[in-house]
């Protein structure tokens, strides 16, 4: 098992309560072979972090993508948090290799099982909520998810807006956009990018998210609800 400091650098997280990382990554079957000197399993945490995600991601939809019906928002936070995407987000940080797992749970590939990545996962998000609260815990939800969320959004024909307005302008103008970075703001931990969609030297549109990517997709959906 790997040393969990390497796991808090991995999140750029330091622990003041190392117990509840500890606890976080303790499956129930470690739990019950090391009765009273095992920290109690994790299916607390697991409870817990599986609220605080849904919230997160339903709140970055709702406000970075306002475009977004009811419907479509539903269907990509069910996405975004099932097992199999929680899973390869756990592997993208090694989760697997710090976990405490029973004799048995480790001999069958318990580190690997998406099953235990994903509620792992879950429970790292809880105690890093309890440990240092809600800013801290959504900026890194949003780092170890951009992948995936981003993948997920662009797959989505219906918010593929970049696609959208490049094919319109191409048809109308023979031209593509480009997308500028203007400024970055906010703290860290809670930065906003600002983004002009242009086609030549004439602004198309303005976007403003949470990251660059997210900025230029919703210029792009403000231009393509102006030229069309």
């Amino acid at each position: 098992m790997d040393d969990q400091n390497e796991l808090e650098k991995t999140l750029g997280v330091s622990f003041q309560h190392p117990e509840l990382l500890t606890q976080a990554l303790t499956h129930s079957s470690y739990a019950n072979e090391n009765p009273g000197s095992a920290p109690s399993s994790n299916e607390r945490l697991e409870y817990l972090g599986d609220a605080i995600l849904g919230l997160i991601v339903a709140e970055n939809l709702f406000r970075d993508f306002p475009g977004m019906t009811e419907g479509e928002m539903t269907r990509f936070r069910s996405i975004l948090v099932k097992q199999e995407t929680l899973a390869r987000v756990a592997e993208s940080i090694n989760l697997g290799n710090y976990l405490y797992l029973g004799k048995g749970e480790e001999a069958s590939g318990g580190k690997d099982k998406p099953a235990n990545l994903a509620r792992a996962l879950e429970a790292l998000i809880a105690a890093v909520y309890l440990d240092h609260g809600s800013l801290v815990t959504e900026q890194l939800v949003l780092e170890i998810l951009d992948t995936e969320m981003m993948k997920t959004l662009y797959q989505g024909a219906v918010i593929d807006y970049k696609s959208q307005l490049q094919e319109l302008l191409q048809a109308k103008a023979q031209q593509t956009p480009v997308y500028n970075l203007i400024e970055t703001h906010g703290p860290d931990h809670n930065k906003n990018f600002t983004v002009e969609a242009r086609m030549g030297t004439e602004v198309l549109a303005t976007g403003i998210g949470r990251s660059k990517k997210k900025a230029e997709t919703e210029a792009a959906r403000i231009a393509l609800e102006k030229l069309k």
